[in-house]
């Protein structure tokens, strides 16, 4: 590392390497052979550079103009074997599907939706699933509509529903029987909220049974005209301060700009078969079990576990021809402290991470066992790939490739000025003279935080970095308090402002703080009210966590609490989180 690592940042990744090791000096994996696949649509780095070229037509449709194409071919039979879609449970029950059988299925929800909900082309669409066919039935059918997706996870509360549906206007919500009752508990306070389908074998008062309306729909379904720019998602994504934003794509900004995700960075054909494990409720998701798979005729497949679980993951790559598999750095850190000895991983081509900096020693490890490298991906849900290893590039442990060909990324300072190789700075895309099409369009509604997001000729992902002679970047840290836990986003806001509404918590402080498996986890600095004060601490602790579970999304609850008498502030009363958290990361 310490070789090709740029000097600024070195101190903070041998850093986080220490406190991120997770195996012991006596840790033995069985070693396989080294396996390297070549690039099946390129020749390498500079070739995609080259080859790449999108052209935006001022007409567009995933739908129609990408997966209807990829059906006709089967028709044709220009396509292999390989079904679009491929998805198990723990149960061992399968769903196959074609993209000839995905049309079908997703027209007749596509009549449900303009049909008995009457929903008009742009209304909104709030979408909460696990990993269930229907799911991608929605993603389909909303493209075919016309209609806005807003995706969002199981793990939300009553609270973050409410203010997602209030804040976005939507007229139509999917769920299921878990989340129904949340629904039900706030439904009155969201007067634009019109219909609420259940996707459920089982009926319940006050709405529509998901399988009976499309039971009983025509697949008969003419796909809406919709122009490149047009809005067609819309991600809320947490930040430093206030509730999580509502970042709007357009049809093309996903639809065509993930190409370079498929296409280059998962390396995908219509022979692969890729299974990405993404929460429904986040980007990636999107990024990797919608769009830049089915780009490719690639098929999408999945195994809905009600939980993560290790075993269950080596098995399932064993047992099934997945020959791309892409997941967190937490999931690979949780996968190597398996005996992986006995798994056959021979149907395995390409292993890729996205979502958070992985280590190297967990990268060493699973080369050990599968014989694979893991290739690593940066990117936001305002943007596609960033930045990445690509096939063919060598892999420098701890830095996380080059520059995505779709972005002219750049290290700068707080001007918007490009700083010379091996200074640290923050990550910036060139936005003139042309913004890039595949940036996100705005904080939908938020003109002065997507305002704040530029400076100079630059959009700043937030996020600060190096970059080395060879063009490679290297991550060093958020520039704000934002905390990434096992691929979750977490604003310090949002747990502080649970926190506080507790009698026992006078003010806190939330930031990041090393872990051996997730990488970050949130930690609380918390104040005591003084009648609280000389209460059993570890008990209080426990109260906390739980109450913070109970009002907002259980992922984002403090896992560490420590309690102390007064918060670093700066002269106006600020909290000064930037000194707690190099605190917790031993920086000076």
């Amino acid at each position: 590392v310490s070789a090709n690592t740029p000097g600024k940042s070195l101190r903070h990744l041998s850093f986080q390497l220490k406190a991120l090791s997770i195996f012991p000096s006596n840790f033995k994996c069985q070693i396989r052979g080294h396996r390297v696949s070549p690039p099946q649509n390129f020749t390498g780095y500079e070739s995609i550079k080259q080859q790449y070229s999108p052209q935006i037509p001022e007409y567009f449709n995933f739908a129609e103009d990408v997966l209807d194409v990829w059906a006709e071919k089967e028709k044709k039979g220009e396509k292999g074997s390989n079904p679009a879609f491929w998805w198990v449970n723990d149960r061992k029950q399968e769903v196959r599907w074609s993209f000839e059988e995905l049309g079908f299925h997703s027209r007749r929800l596509a009549n449900v939706l303009s049909g008995a909900c009457g929903l008009n082309q742009q209304d909104r669409v709030f979408l909460v699933l696990p990993r269930v066919p229907e799911w991608w039935l929605v993603n389909v059918a909303c493209l075919r509509t016309g209609t806005v997706l807003l995706p969002g996870t199981s793990q939300m509360t009553a609270r973050d529903i409410l203010h997602r549906l209030q804040t976005s206007g939507a007229r139509c919500v999917i769920t299921d029987e878990s989340l129904a009752p949340l629904l039900d508990a706030v439904a009155s306070q969201c007067s634009s909220l019109q219909h609420k389908i259940l996707v459920s074998p089982t009926k319940r008062e006050g709405w529509k049974n998901f399988g009976d309306l499309v039971r009983n729909a025509s697949s008969d379904h003419e796909c809406v005209k919709t122009r490149s720019d047009d809005p067609m998602t819309i991600f809320f994504t947490s930040g430093t301060t206030g509730s999580p934003k509502m970042t709007q794509h357009s049809h093309s900004s996903y639809g065509i700009g993930l190409t370079v995700n498929g296409r280059y960075w998962l390396d995908l054909t219509e022979r692969d078969v890729l299974w990405n494990t993404s929460d429904t409720g986040w980007a990636k998701s999107a990024w990797s079990s919608v769009y830049a798979p089915w780009i490719q005729g690639a098929c999408v497949f999945i195994h809905h576990m009600p939980r993560f679980d290790s075993h269950t993951v080596l098995e399932t790559l064993s047992s099934y021809p997945i020959s791309t598999f892409c997941t967190a750095p937490t999931a690979y850190r949780m996968l190597v402290q398996e005996d992986m000895s006995s798994y056959n991983f021979s149907n395995l081509q390409h292993c890729l991470c996205a979502g958070e900096p992985i280590n190297p020693e967990v990268m060493e490890k699973w080369r050990s066992a599968t014989g694979l490298d893991i290739y690593e991906g940066y990117g936001q849900t305002e943007t596609v790939l960033i930045a990445g290893t690509f096939k063919g590039m060598k892999i420098k442990a701890g830095a996380f490739g080059k520059a995505s060909p779709e972005y002219d990324v750049q290290v700068v300072d707080e001007a918007g000025n490009v700083l010379p190789r091996g200074v640290e700075g923050n990550l910036g895309i060139r936005v003139k003279p042309h913004k890039p099409f595949s940036l996100f369009t705005e904080y939908t509604g938020d003109p002065d935080r997507t305002a704040e997001c530029y400076v100079g000729d630059f959009y700043l992902t937030g996020d600060r970095g190096v970059m080395d002679e060879d063009d490679y970047l290297w991550f060093v840290g958020r520039a704000d308090d934002v905390i990434l836990s096992a691929g979750y986003r977490i604003g310090p806001f949002e747990v502080e402002n649970a926190l506080i509404e507790h009698q026992a918590v006078a003010e806190s402080a939330v930031v990041s703080s090393p872990d051996p498996i997730r990488g970050e986890v949130v930690k609380a600095f918390v104040v005591l009210t003084a009648e609280y004060k000389s209460q059993d601490q570890d008990q209080l602790k426990k109260e906390l966590q739980t109450y913070v579970k109970r009002v907002t999304a259980p992922y984002k609850y403090p896992r560490k609490v420590e309690f102390v008498e007064q918060l670093p502030k700066t002269v106006s009363g600020k909290i000064r989180r930037v000194e707690l958290r190099n605190k917790e990361w031993g920086r000076s």
